[in-house]
């Protein structure tokens, strides 16, 4: 009897073993195994290749597009304003006249200052008479005075009234400059009452009705701004660059500028100006004010104070290795394995974290200490610890944060409709890359990242 039952026991251990192995051969161990033991299934990643290639740094900053030239027309004398040939919004040439003004009253001021100046042309007429007549009288008396004819008081009274003579031709000389004066300022201000266009423009504002008296502005009032001229051919974006990011921004360099009225477009640029004065914004943020001269079509028409961001280019590396930057992490050193963190050189035993990528090896994540460089919107530069050939994991991002060493993982597949099967949900969104004339969206980097 216990022969047959130790024969049992072979016979059924040998299926035991045929079955194993059948199952091993044709994966449905693993299957199997992952029904008892939920903890042994890879988690879904996604994969990107390392990329060798350039990377632009851009400074980022918010702004208001602005007409490179813009003049506000304020009226030169006090008057009532009569004629507004143009409305606002209207296309104006230069020289074309926007405003008039009621110019009766400068004009009998001009007639008034010219009969002033025909009043003092005769004055002077009359003082030279008297310094001719002055001047013959001192030298006869002094003649006189030389054959002891006449004292000499008599020679002194007629020097003094040489003199005064003298001085009253001066004084109508001085009147006569004064009145020509007179005429000029009101010739001009009779002038100032027909207002024109300095440039071929566009009216962008319009303060002012026919009928309104006008007023000139002084030391401490301002004046009357009738209307804005503005040429929108050439605009300008006013960036407002952070204080802490200002130091690589500097003229010519090229931005990328994307304004919130087209999101689907995205225009270049050059800074033009660099503000020297920080300012302060109305939630006590520190910046300085940047001028980049928009390369725009002709056709698109930006409006005065349009909100726009901007890329501002400050460097770029050549020939570098890049990967996605939601792909670098901070890991604390003492949850690397040892055999990962010995001896390696991007391990720095003072520190406390270390930046890592995680790559897939024979199904599981391993991680590999790495050194950083800039980085851009989406993209960071490895500056050692990979090369081209590496795939990294770099996706979902809420995967990423909890990824652990040996850590089962497997890419995510196409599915047959061409889309990505389902995976765990992505913080960061989707990473495929961003559409050209689209404004990416900023990566969350590793925490320190330079």
């Amino acid at each position: 009897m216990w022969k047959w039952l130790l024969i049992l026991a072979v016979i059924l251990l040998g299926s035991c073993v045929g079955s194993g192995l059948y199952l091993q051969k044709s994966g449905k161990l693993q299957e199997l195994m992952k029904s008892f033991r939920p903890d042994l299934k890879p988690t879904q990643v996604r994969l990107t290749k390392a990329v060798k290639g350039d990377l632009v740094r851009t400074v980022s900053a918010p702004g208001q597009v602005e007409p490179k030239t813009k003049v506000e027309i304020s009226a030169q004398v006090s008057a009532r304003i009569i004629a507004l040939p143009f409305r606002e919004n209207d296309a104006v040439k230069q020289g074309d006249v926007v405003v008039r003004l009621d110019a009766r009253d400068l004009a009998a001021l001009l007639d008034s200052a010219k009969a002033s100046l025909r009043s003092e042309e005769a004055r002077l007429e009359g003082a030279k008479a008297s310094y001719a007549n002055a001047q013959i009288e001192l030298g006869r008396k002094k003649e006189l005075l030389a054959t002891k004819d006449v004292p000499q008081s008599e020679v002194d009274a007629a020097q003094a009234d040489f003199l005064r003579a003298e001085s009253n031709l001066r004084v109508a000389e001085h009147s006569i400059e004064i009145a020509k004066a007179n005429i000029d300022r009101a010739e001009k201000d009779l002038d100032n009452t027909t207002i024109t266009a300095p440039f071929d423009g566009v009216i962008t504002k319009l303060n002012a009705e026919v009928g309104e008296l006008v007023v000139v502005g002084t030391l401490n009032s301002p004046g009357s701004v009738i209307m804005e001229i503005a040429d929108l051919s050439t605009m300008i974006l006013k960036a407002k660059v952070d204080e802490a990011n200002i130091a690589p921004v500097h003229h010519g360099q090229k931005a990328r500028v994307y304004v919130n009225a087209y999101p689907d477009l995205k225009l270049t640029g050059s800074v033009t100006k660099v503000g020297l004065k920080r300012q302060q914004d109305t939630d006590g943020t520190v910046y300085f004010e940047t001028e980049i001269l928009l390369d725009k079509p002709k056709e698109l028409l930006l409006r005065s104070g349009l909100t726009a961001n901007a890329d501002i280019e400050v460097e770029t590396f050549r020939d570098i290795i890049k990967v996605p930057s939601q792909a670098v992490l901070d890991r604390n050193v003492e949850d690397l394995p040892a055999g990962v963190t010995r001896g390696n050189p991007l391990i720095d035993p003072a520190k406390k974290f270390a930046r890592v990528v995680y790559v897939m090896k024979n199904g599981k994540a391993e991680p590999v200490p790495v050194s950083v460089g800039a980085s851009d919107l989406t993209s960071t530069v490895i500056a050692a610890g990979l090369d081209d050939s590496a795939t990294v994991i770099s996706g979902p991002f809420k995967v990423l944060v909890s990824l652990k060493h040996d850590q089962l993982v497997e890419e995510i597949k196409e599915n047959a409709e061409g889309g990505k099967a389902p995976a765990v949900a992505d913080k960061a969104g989707d990473e495929s890359k961003p559409d050209a004339d689209k404004k990416p969206e900023q990566a969350k980097p590793a925490a320190g990242k330079g």
